[in-house]
């Protein structure tokens, strides 16, 4: 948004962010062994928008990637998303769409109209592979139930019978060649004199000493109310990296030489991310070297633990239940109302007439990356035609 209005209006912007750096939780860095790391979990950018493309690769030229990802549970790695190969794995010889098929057909839980996302993955592959691959994984992310989640939850997991072991379909699928901070480094260059970056700075700090126009805010939207209608759950993430010099890795390979699902050079692990669904206080361990392309001797990987969102805590994820979503609903009426008629929430002196309520935390919607630039630029459209 800042970028769109200083570039393409003139207007003078002020990035307001709490944190000590740019670009919130798509934020990377280099850690202290030269490996690229995304810092905040992996951030797999993919989209099917040519619009949504086309803008970022003004900022960023793009290294290429088919994400692929593993599951690790009952000793031992499976292909995941579930597909062709999966299947052969569980009966222990080549198989077939065909018998793939016939075979699920004879697994599914007959349910017209899953309603949340243990139905949702029972409907599609039966009790075994939900055990299996999603009810353990959805119990410690969420700490619910996955009968207590929305379907979309487990069912954005695509679930195929041929040998596409793709976590993902998009046309488009790639990471920033220099990382995330160097295209956001990139967008602040390109607005020049009209875009000014405050760090280390609640915007609450400063609301009462700056005059604007417009406000787009991106953070929680109940912390934007001060909570009066109830706070919104949240879950929150805690993450423990490792790095791994050449010789750790050397001494790793006689080993490794032997699984079936081999190690490149200069890794940890056989895949960028491998899930685990069972007892482990984890999640995923994430290699993101994988996805990178990075050409280094060193690797780090980061086990990623769930964890209670509270104070000190970031809220990284809302939680897609009917609860959490009435609430939020009530929040959207007070924002609808905030930025159609006047910004009452904000000091009487500080000029600004309309608030922009954009990003995950404020609109309280799992988004991936890609849906929420095309949240931006939809409200950037949107505020031009107000002009």
């Amino acid at each position: 948004m800042a970028e769109r209005l200083s570039t393409q209006l003139g207007m003078r912007c002020l990035v307001v962010d709490k944190r000590n750096h740019i670009g919130g939780n798509a934020f990377d860095h280099y850690d202290s062994h030269g490996v690229l790391i995304h810092t905040y979990g992996p951030h797999y950018f993919r989209t099917n928008s040519p619009r949504i493309r086309e803008y970022l690769s003004q900022f960023t030229k793009w290294h290429a990637v088919d994400y692929k990802i593993l599951s690790h549970t009952d000793g031992r790695y499976w292909n995941f998303p579930i597909n062709l190969n999966t299947f052969e794995q569980l009966i222990g010889r080549v198989s077939t769409t065909a018998e793939m098929e016939a075979w699920l057909a004879e697994k599914r839980v007959a349910i017209e109209n899953p309603t949340n996302s243990e139905e949702v993955i029972i409907s599609q592959v039966g009790w075994e592979l939900y055990e299996k691959f999603f009810k353990g994984y959805t119990l410690k992310q969420w700490r619910r139930h996955p009968r207590d989640l929305d379907a979309s939850v487990c069912g954005r997991i695509p679930i195929r019978t041929n040998r596409d072991d793709r976590y993902l379909s998009d046309n488009f699928q790639a990471v920033p060649k220099h990382g995330y901070t160097k295209l956001f480094e990139n967008m602040i260059r390109a607005c020049g004199d009209n875009l000014e970056v405050r760090l280390n700075t609640s915007y609450r700090d400063i609301l009462p000493h700056v005059k604007f126009q417009h406000l787009v805010f991106t953070g929680p939207i109940d912390e934007f109310f001060d909570f009066q209608l109830g706070r919104l759950p949240y879950r929150s993430l805690r993450f423990e990296a490792e790095s791994f010099t050449p010789e750790a890795l050397a001494s790793m390979a006689p080993q490794r030489a032997q699984a079936t699902f081999p190690v490149p050079p200069q890794h940890y692990q056989p895949a960028m991310q491998v899930n685990y669904p069972g007892k482990e206080p984890f999640t995923r361990i994430v290699e993101i070297k994988h996805a990178t392309g990075q050409n280094c001797s060193n690797t780090t990987i980061v086990r990623e633990y769930p964890d209670d969102f509270g104070p000190g805590k970031e809220p990284y994820y809302p939680i897609p239940a009917p609860d959490s979503s009435a609430l939020y609903q009530k929040y959207k009426a007070l924002a609808d109302e905030v930025s159609l008629k006047s910004a009452k929430y904000l000091p009487k002196n500080c000029g600004c007439t309309s608030i922009s309520f954009i990003g995950r935390l404020a609109t309280y919607r799992y988004y991936n990356m890609d849906q929420v630039v095309a949240m931006a630029l939809k409200e950037f459209d949107k505020f031009c035609l107000s002009k």
